[in-house]
This record gives C-alpha cells, structure tokens and sequence, in this order.
C-alpha cells in the first residue's frame, strides 16, 4: 500500500509572512506595538492587550522543550516512514511557544528543558517547515 502525501499546512493571509520568512530559512514572529509582548502563533490582533498593531520580528530561533511526545506507532499514513518521530512544544526565547518537531537526534534522547535551535526542513517549493535540534 502506498503512503499518502503529507499534508502542507493552510495559511491564512495573516500568516503568510510567516511561511515567506521559512521559506528563506529565517524564524520570525509578531510582536505588538502597544504592549511590547511576543505572539505565536500568527494572528491579526494581540491576544494580550487586543491591538491590532502588531510587527513581524526576527526571533533569536533558540529554546528549550517545554513539552514533548515520541510517536512510534502510527496507522498507516504519510508520516509512517519518519516513525519514530517527536512532536514537542518549545518556548523560544521570546516566551512563545512553538508546537512543532524536534530532529537531528536519537528520539528517546529528548527531554524537557532540553537547548535546541531552529532548522528548516524544504518539504517543496512552497513550504519551508521550521522544526528544531539539539544545540
């Protein structure tokens, strides 16, 4: 049986910058105006103090694991061949956090509070994946 493709991710016009900047090899991140926090994921309005003056600014790309799972069983899909794999939350530097994968290491090497930095994976022309590695 042959895997299906995996799925790319649907980008609101709110979120472009975002998959533009990925797609050059750079993280970046809102940040508002008015209240000076950070904002991740991408939206239209500042979920602290609801302005909607918000900036896109380069984020250092440096974290730790706040929270992680190794998958390493999965029905068939299009992931079946990276199993197994990790899906973590990282809080960047900044404060955000980000819900993506940790690579470049030994899956059950992973631990909480564990550095690591961003990395790109190219899944095709249009869409560059920020995922993260050990430091």
């Amino acid at each position: 049986m042959e895997n299906p493709e995996k799925p790319v991710p649907v980008v609101n016009p709110w979120a472009r910058p975002f998959w533009e900047a990925a797609k050059e090899k750079r993280l970046i991140i809102q940040q508002c105006k008015d209240c000076n926090k950070h904002i991740f994921y991408p939206r239209i309005a500042c979920p602290h103090c609801f302005s909607d003056q918000v900036d896109w600014v380069e984020a250092s790309g440096k974290g730790k694991v706040y929270s992680f799972t190794v998958v390493k069983n999965n029905a068939p899909s299009a992931f079946i061949t990276d199993m197994p794999y990790v899906i973590a939350v990282v809080k960047l530097e900044e404060g955000v956090q980000m819900l993506t994968n940790i690579v470049g290491c030994d899956p059950e090497a992973v631990t909480c509070d564990m550095p690591v930095e961003v990395t790109f994976e190219k899944l095709n022309d249009e869409f560059t994946l920020p995922q993260f590695q050990p430091v």
